[in-house]
């Protein structure tokens, strides 16, 4: 019986990739190659590793030692024999055993199969990310051997809601006569310069807008933009749930929290929509 013969028809890939199947068995496994999806796939697995299985299939058995006991020139006795040191023996390659193969081409899949499972984790913690927006935090591990761990964190307000109610120093509130748009900005000094969060009410949109602060010396600096969508902020008869909530946003600007003069919320088209006082 072959070496096809013997072992699963699928196994036959390792031995292929090696060039050990003789003829007939070559002939018979392209045969059935032909039709065979499992044994395209394993082929595949095997393309990148042909030149370490080859290696293998060409290493050396460790050398074998034989001790000698030379007996000199008229020597009759056992006290007249000469030792020799230890001789490597020459040892011919042999192709590495099926079951060797076997364990190469199960090592592979499972090397895959991890490679796959930690692909979903990471397909999976980003699809919570899209779905939960800002407010869930996802932190997904996992190990070679499948397991993983998933905590999920809700964060009750946004961080610029959390810094306008819990950080600032100072809120300046204003209301357009206009415009009917309602502002409170709050203010908190740092090295860096003034860290400044918008509550923004009674806006429309489509819009897009600016938060502007102006010094005492008129000089102008954008500290955040953001997007009005057609439903509005802080709307309290608004159709959409959203559309009732104010807006908060937070930014930065350089300039000391003691130069800002005051503070304008502008469209991208430069239409004033509200002016607070710093």
């Amino acid at each position: 019986m072959t070496m096809y013969e013997q072992e699963s028809v699928h196994d036959a890939a390792a031995a292929y990739v090696l060039g050990i199947l003789d003829d007939a068995d070559a002939s018979a496994f392209e045969a059935h190659l032909a039709g065979c999806d499992i044994c395209a796939a394993h082929l595949e697995e095997f393309s990148g590793m042909e030149p370490m299985l080859a290696m293998l299939a060409e290493a050396p058995a460790p050398p074998q030692q034989s001790n000698v006991l030379n007996l000199l020139p008229g020597a009759r006795s056992a006290s007249d024999w000469e030792y020799s040191p230890p001789r490597p023996v020459p040892v011919v390659p042999t192709a590495p055993s099926p079951k060797l193969l076997g364990g190469l081409l199960d090592e592979v899949a499972a090397k895959r199969a991890a490679k796959r499972r930690r692909g979903m984790y990471l397909v999976a913690a980003a699809a919570a990310l899209i779905i939960g927006g800002p407010a869930v935090a996802v932190v997904v591990t996992a190990d070679d051997t499948g397991s993983n761990q998933a905590a999920t964190t809700p964060h009750p307000t946004s961080p610029a809601e959390d810094a306008f109610f819990n950080h600032m120093e100072t809120k300046v509130q204003a209301t357009d006569a206009t415009t009917k748009v309602s502002a409170t900005v709050g203010m908190e000094t740092k090295a860096w310069g003034t860290h400044t969060v918008l509550e923004l009410k009674n806006v429309k949109g489509p819009l897009k807008c600016n938060l502007i602060a102006v010094s005492k010396t008129g000089e102008e600096e954008v500290v955040t933009s953001w997007a009005v969508p057609k439903w509005g902020y802080g709307i309290p008869d608004s159709p959409e749930k959203m559309g009732k909530k104010p807006l908060y946003v937070h930014g930065g600007a350089a300039m000391n929290r003691s130069d800002i003069d005051h503070f304008e919320v502008r469209t991208f088209d430069g239409k004033r929509l509200v002016e607070v006082d710093a």
